[in-house]
């Protein structure tokens, strides 16, 4: 008995003596922590889809593909094959099988060399953060960093990191990257035959890959699973039905889908982390197909760009920036969303829908499609024809220029150009310049995304939204027009003649007539870009097509170049929900997803005299030689609008008199009272229209003193703008 003690108490001052020595060592030679915060540069930057779906990886700084994934983000199959097959025992051993290490020792020394390691789970993991030589010395090193791992970190910590570490072969290392490489899905939806697959790949990364030996990846696939059986994990059914299975031979390690859009917002991104955009992964794949093989028609410097946002939660879900990202001929990496292009007539239903809100139109008032020379400026049809008297509606939906510029002459070049730049279209002029008539014919540059985004105030009841790329990406909207001039201008364009079978085609069965296709086409002088705006019930479309380099393309216009593949496109658009008995439930009003577009109670439909544009009940039998059904805006009737070439030549120079430049003002200390001021502009044609900060404040028709009162402390930039678009602009300093 007292030989027992002493034997008991030797072993426990063994056990302490081992314990002491470990803790020194660990003190001394810490673990490389993985998900240190330090430590984010291990992985890849990743930019996903809204399901997750990779679109474009940029590697860590050794150049490895590794993409973060968590335990829940994997498979069950893949966890319960890995744990299987590698280490049954994983969650109850210490880090080390004894079982396991006895049978490898035995081997090694019968044969004299290292034949089985008996390495568990947490070996490996430790193998992996700190590499060690195969010597019994480096099993050792690889025993003692297996006890660090199991003292300061869980098994589901540990699990964790061998799920983003192990190696798969090449520059791919960990599984979520592994199978996105290899099977192009994420680790989530790994089948019985795939998590298989991968169980077995980090034994022998080289020898059993995939895309280079298929056959010798399907042997050990294939041994994994027979190894399961035998396990009594399942069953031999199983079994056959996975090795029906057959081990595809590709790799993609990087990821690229919507490669243009990744490369743009990576930035949001630190280096290891995630950023999830709202882009429909397989609208996004159809579309970057659709648009590479639809280049092929065009001429081989051609490019052509795609952006897709659904208007009711403005989120972009397809951003198709070029023809084909590898195609350097085509300028493949240039994003042709964001350059800077003339938008040819794609402006004119913004001045269409200004005019109605500021009553100079209805949908049906005549228009002269006549000869003009404004001062110089002799403007023509794209046709080279005049069609003499036209209706609004004929005039938009024919895109005719001349009544364009009759209609910007008296709307003011220089309020359209500010209702725009407001709602965020930046209409960019050549230097020097002002806001003229040439702008509704295209000479001035904006963007594809901004026209998208203005485009979008037709669906939402008169607000431009602002678009939405991330998830953490809110709402914003600014005042474009009223809701019922927007559903004034989207009904005329939606009933463009010979578009009916083009516009059924893709209507989503909504019950709604209005709901179908509208769209609006613009070219650019010299064939230089073609464009198609397009609407659908859910969704605002952008096409441009073009050569990058700004090269003429003679013979392209809108609606041969762009409008067939805007017809593609709204083909290939998801069908969201929509059922029109919720419609008198409050919650559809407060948030206007899946709403059809309703005609708004301040549009009317009425019988109006044709010129003159009365209401036909209480004109002159005399003088009302025709009646025209028309869409009438808050009751209104306005006359027709004659040409007038003389507003555009007697050019007064505009000037704010009442205050200047950089003019500092301060509220009198100990003043009870608003601090206000007086505004005051000589010179200028036409009415006077006044913006403080870009936001209209008063409209005047003469040039009385206009009084404005600050709330708050501040830069203010205070603009007055006349008919024909010039514009005086001082800035003042505020203290309250």
């Amino acid at each position: 008995m007292k030989r027992l003690f002493l034997t008991s108490g030797i072993s426990i001052q063994f056990i302490l003596i081992l314990f002491v020595i470990f803790i020194t060592f660990d003190h001394y030679l810490p673990l490389p922590d993985p998900f240190a915060e330090n430590n984010s540069e291990h992985f890849a930057r990743l930019i996903v889809a809204q399901d997750g779906t990779p679109m474009r990886a940029f590697a860590d700084e050794q150049g490895v593909w590794r993409y973060p994934v968590t335990i829940e983000e994997v498979s069950e199959k893949y966890i319960e094959t890995l744990l299987a097959y590698e280490d049954r025992w994983f969650w109850i051993h210490p880090g080390v099988n004894p079982l396991a290490m006895l049978r490898a020792t035995g081997q090694n020394l019968i044969n004299g060399r290292i034949i089985s390691g008996g390495s568990t789970l947490t070996m490996q993991v430790a193998r992996i953060l700190d590499p060690h030589s195969r010597t019994i010395a480096g099993k050792l090193k690889q025993v003692f960093r297996a006890f660090q791992l199991e003292w300061h970190h869980s098994k589901a910590e540990i699990l964790t990191m061998y799920l983003n570490f192990a190696p798969f072969g090449g520059p791919i290392e960990g599984v979520q990257a592994a199978s996105f490489a290899y099977l192009s899905k994420s680790a989530k939806e790994l089948s019985l035959a795939e998590s298989a697959l991968l169980s077995v790949l980090p034994q022998s990364p080289t020898r059993f890959r995939p895309d280079r030996h298929p056959q010798r990846a399907t042997q050990a696939r294939n041994k994994v699973l027979e190894r399961l059986q035998s396990f009594g994990y399942i069953s031999k059914e199983s079994v056959e039905d996975a090795k029906l299975e057959i081990v595809v031979s590709q790799l993609n390690a990087s990821p690229m889908l919507a490669p243009i859009l990744s490369r743009r917002i990576k930035q949001k991104a630190k280096q290891g982390e995630t950023l999830e955009t709202m882009i429909d992964a397989n609208l996004q794949a159809n579309l970057e197909g659709l648009v590479k093989d639809y280049s092929h028609q065009l001429s081989k410097s051609s490019s052509a760009a795609v952006l897709v946002v659904n208007h009711h939660t403005m989120a972009v879900k397809a951003y198709v920036a070029s023809a084909d990202f590898y195609d350097d001929q085509r300028y493949g990496q240039v994003d042709m969303i964001r350059a800077i292009r003339s938008p040819g007539s794609t402006l004119k239903p913004f001045l269409y829908a200004m005019a109605l809100d500021q009553g100079l139109i209805t949908s049906h008032s005549m228009l002269k499609d006549e000869a003009i020379n404004i001062a110089g400026y002799k403007p023509e049809n794209f046709s080279h024809n005049f069609s003499g008297a036209v209706s609004v509606s004929d005039a938009l939906q024919r895109s005719l220029n001349i009544p364009a510029v009759q209609v910007l002459q008296f709307l003011g070049p220089g309020y359209f150009h500010s209702k725009l730049e407001n709602a965020g279209v930046m209409l960019r002029m050549p230097p020097n310049s002002r806001p003229n008539l040439s702008m509704i014919l295209g000479g001035v540059g904006t963007r594809l995304e901004e026209l998208v985004s203005a485009y979008t105030a037709f669906s939402r009841g008169g607000k431009a939204g602002q678009l939405r790329y991330t998830p953490d990406s809110v709402i914003k909207e600014k005042f474009l027009m009223s809701p019922g001039a927007a559903w004034i201008v989207r009904d005329i364009l939606s009933q463009i003649p010979n578009r009916n079978r083009l516009s059924s085609m893709i209507s989503h069965n909504s019950s709604d007539s209005r709901s179908l296709l509208a769209w609006k086409t613009g070219t650019s002088y010299g064939f230089r870009d073609a464009w198609a705006l397009g609407m659908t019930r859910d969704y605002t479309i952008g096409i441009w097509t073009g050569r990058p380099d700004g090269t003429p393309v003679p013979g392209h216009y809108g609606a041969q170049t762009a409008v067939p593949l805007l017809k593609s496109v709204s083909q290939n658009l998801p069908m969201l929900s929509w059922n029109s008995k919720l419609l008198n439930k409050k919650s559809q009003f407060e948030h206007p997803f899946n709403k059809p577009i309703l005609r708004p109670d301040t549009v009317t439909q009425e019988l109006i005299c044709w010129p003159g544009g009365e209401l036909s009940l209480t004109a002159d039998v005399n003088v009302c030689k025709k009646r025209q059904l028309a869409w009438i805006l808050d009751n209104t009737f306005p006359p027709v609008l004659p040409i007038n070439p003389e507003i555009a030549t007697t050019l007064n120079e505009l000037k704010i008199t009442s205050i200047n430049n950089n003019t500092h003002i301060k509220k009198p200390q100990g003043s009870n009272h608003d601090l206000a001021i007086n505004l005051e502009a000589n010179g200028g044609v036409g009415e006077l229209y006044w913006f403080i900060n870009g936001k209209p404040i008063n409209k005047q028709a003469t040039r009385a003193v206009l009084s404005y009162t600050f709330k708050k402390a501040g830069e203010y930039k205070i603009n007055a703008i006349d008919m024909t678009g010039q514009n005086h602009q001082i800035i003042i300093f505020v203290q309250i």
